[in-house]
């Protein structure tokens, strides 16, 4: 009657983590956004295309720390979205 039940949270977090299946730092990607990449994609370039402005924007008035902040925030978005299109054209290029 009250057997131990199988399917427990961490089990089902588990098998939805890891679905769709994907390979090595691929895992570290949240699954929806992995499987929608290709628009996470293209908002990580519009961030960082926001981010340097401001940070353009800050070197212009001279406040050399918040520019600072918002160009590494800016190379990291960059980064971020050239990873991402960078796996659609590996999985596209698989299929």
């Amino acid at each position: 009657m009250n057997a131990p039940n199988d399917n427990t949270f961490a089990k089902r977090l588990r098998r939805w983590w890891f679905t769709p299946p994907r390979p090595g730092l691929q895992r570290l990607i949240y699954p929806w956004e992995y499987r929608h990449i290709r628009a996470f994609g293209v908002i990580r370039i519009a961030g960082g295309s926001v981010a340097a402005g401001a940070g353009l924007i800050c070197l212009a008035y001279g406040v050399y720390g918040w520019a600072a902040f918002f160009l590494v925030l800016a190379a990291l978005e960059f980064a971020g979205g050239y990873w991402f299109f960078t796996i659609v054209r590996s999985r596209s290029a698989r299929t």
